[in-house]
């Protein structure tokens, strides 16, 4: 699983049937400290995230497939959760 940022929304207007009524953004992976990693990948979309929104992306294709409920898709990458922030100091004490 990676972090990342959505950073914009496809449109197509042919694709595979199993993608359609599937919202497709385009993400930009990100470090723990926030800045870029590497390209920006297309993923499904499981959440409703927008633009802006920071997000949990998995990045294998059962995972990504079954994330969004279309099992035996042709699907690489899927959004599944918000991340409201990240921690990185641990626990108190420790």
């Amino acid at each position: 699983m990676l972090i990342a940022r959505v950073i914009g929304e496809i449109v197509a207007t042919q694709k595979h049937p199993s993608h359609e009524g599937c919202k497709i953004l385009l993400v930009q992976p990100l470090n723990l400290d926030g800045t870029d990693r590497g390209a920006a990948v297309v993923a499904v979309d499981a959440v409703d995230a927008g633009i802006g929104d920071r997000v949990l992306l998995v990045t294998e294709g059962f995972s990504a497939m079954t994330s969004v409920g279309r099992p035996q898709s042709p699907i690489d990458m899927a959004v599944i959760g918000f991340i409201d922030h990240v921690d990185l100091t641990g626990p108190a004490g420790g």
